[in-house]
């Protein structure tokens, strides 16, 4: 997430002294590779930053907001002042969001402001984010997450990640351990599948805690593959497809199927962040079929309370409730879930649309949008409410309570607010929020602002972008400083594809797009389920092969 500085440069400076100091010590066993053309002795010091984004779209509850933008503003966000600066040259697809930490201590090189990049070759990249020029940038460090005879994972015959599948999943970054948390999929010569969960340390990329650790669990149950009555995690059937949750010391991975092929089920399963060890599982749909957690690559959000939540794809759900609502069997296929963060992990509440049967039949998840909790926002009866707001490919806006999700009824649906026919199509990313508005870039559709008025979403957008956005429509990402200078990005998946900002309160106000410039000077491969990442006046976005970095020229 964004930590501002506001007591000044020398603040900042004694700030990274005593981070050097906290990492000092820190190490692993696997070798690592400094980037070719390494200093052999330290650098100056870049401009100090405060900035951190250590996790997917900056905090957890997925706001997609960095409020300590104070270089990029709508007066220089332009075709003559700002611009690709370069891209960040890398062994594989980009579709995990970059992360990025300032004032980095790296042996033999100094203090550098770091961005951290995964592929899907498996390999982890440091790069020095303040040096970027053409296609030539070196990085600081690179490690393969592949032990000895291992390849990443092929395609297994599906075009979803294609041509292989290495790091899919955002990683999440703990600064006080020192690490960077990952989970890769590889493959040996017998054609075993294998994930593991891996901590690198941030100034080298070595192993650390003895890791990697090899993810497996079972769970009781006669769903899908089970033997017995037990259901095995088989790794050739799934893919860590959503970003990394880390909380109170503990990193959560959600599971989605491999192209809806086979016999799978729904997993959720947590790993302490000390040790690598595994500490709970949960199976959402132990006793029936599918149910995968995938939401387009964006990533279970928590609140204060350390609840946990996201949203499943389409799966078995019982339709007979126990005495408390829930599933009776425990499948929850197509929910909208809330789950404990303590062991064992427990689904505490959920929602699913009534008609959530026929949803699943027809493949139209829930889960194809990823989630976003509102900061507390105030009622017209001065109650204070913490909502949460997602959708899927049914187009609806679906607005719960998180204290009382709504559960599931045949005859209606008892939330606190849902919102029919303003997407103009399906949702493959998830809202964002910025200043009191939340943002939607549904699939064929513009991107569209919806206020929250008297605590509830404006039944109608108050501003939208001229164009329309194509599959998989936008996750929009929010850079601003404090409550000004707000600039919507989008990027718009083509060939090639485009980086739009705009103006985030008034979307018919396009600021920059990357096409405007002359002779190609900004334009960039696409690369689907992609989000743009802020930091420290620069705007990052991957590609088939890179990361594309934007500034000012």
């Amino acid at each position: 997430m964004c930590r501002s500085s506001c007591c000044g440069r020398w603040h900042a400076v004694f700030a990274a002294l005593l981070i050097v100091y906290s990492m000092a010590g820190c190490g692993g066993t696997t070798s690592a590779t400094a980037g070719p053309g390494s200093s052999p002795s330290p650098t100056p010091t870049p401009s100090p930053s405060a900035i951190d984004v250590t996790t997917y779209h900056y905090d957890n509850l997925r706001t997609g907001q960095n409020l300590n933008e104070t270089t990029l503003t709508p007066a220089n966000v332009n075709q003559s002042k700002f611009g690709k600066l370069g891209e960040l040259m890398v062994d594989g697809k980009v579709d995990a969001q970059p992360l990025y930490l300032s004032n980095v201590s790296i042996a033999g090189t100094g203090m550098k402001n770091v961005l951290y990049v995964a592929t899907e070759h498996g390999s982890v990249y440091a790069f020095d984010a303040d040096n970027v020029t053409g296609t030539t940038s070196k990085p600081l460090w690179q490690i393969s997450t592949q032990l000895s005879g291992e390849v990443p994972s092929d395609d297994r015959g599906c075009g979803q990640v294609t041509p292989e599948i290495g790091i899919t999943s955002t990683p999440v970054i703990d600064r006080t351990r020192g690490a960077i948390y990952v989970v890769s999929v590889s493959k040996d010569a017998s054609g075993n599948y294998f994930h593991r969960i891996h901590a690198l340390d941030l100034s080298s990329g070595k192993e650390l805690f003895g890791g990697p650790t090899t993810i497996t669990a079972t769970v009781s149950g006669n769903g899908a593959g089970s033997s017995g009555g037990i259901v095995t995690f088989d790794p050739s059937e799934y893919n860590e497809r959503p970003g990394l949750l880390e909380l109170s010391g503990t990193i959560y991975t959600t599971w989605g199927s491999h192209c809806d092929g086979g016999a799978y089920t729904s997993w959720v399963m947590a790993y302490s962040a000390d040790t690598l060890k595994q500490t709970s599982v949960l199976n959402l749909v132990p006793n029936g079929s599918d149910g995968g957690i995938w939401m387009s690559g964006t990533a279970p959000a928590a609140d204060a309370a350390g609840n946990i939540y996201f949203i499943i794809g389409n799966g078995t759900f019982d339709t007979t409730l126990n005495t408390s609502g829930l599933p009776s069997q425990g499948d929850c296929g197509n929910c909208y879930a809330k789950i404990s963060s303590t062991p064992p992990l427990t689904l505490l509440d959920y929602f699913t649309p009534s008609n959530t049967v026929a949803e699943s039949n027809s493949d139209e998840d829930l889960g194809s949008g990823g989630p976003l909790l509102l900061p507390d926002v105030t009622d017209a009866s001065g109650k204070t409410r913490h909502l949460a707001v997602g959708s899927g490919k049914d187009g609806i806006i679906y607005v719960l309570d998180r204290d009382n999700m709504g559960k599931f009824s045949s005859t209606q649906n008892a939330i606190y607010e849902q919102i029919s026919g303003q997407l103009g199509g399906g949702e493959f990313a998830k809202p964002s929020y910025f200043n009191g508005t939340v943002y939607y870039g549904a699939v064929g559709d513009a991107i569209k602002a919806f206020p929250i008025v008297s605590g509830k979403l404006a039944t109608a957008p108050s501003s939208r972008t001229a164009i329309q956005f194509p599959y998989p429509g936008v996750t929009p990402a929010i850079s601003a400083n404090g409550t000004s200078s707000g600039i919507l990005w989008a990027v718009e998946n083509g060939s090639p594809a485009v980086l739009h900002a705009y103006d985030a309160t008034n979307l018919a106000s396009e600021l920059y797009n990357s096409n405007q410039s002359t002779g190609g000077r900004d334009q960039f491969s696409g690369n689907k389920f992609i989000t743009a990442m802020i930091a420290n006046g620069k705007v990052f976005v991957g590609t088939p092969n890179s990361v594309a970095v934007f500034g000012l020229l």
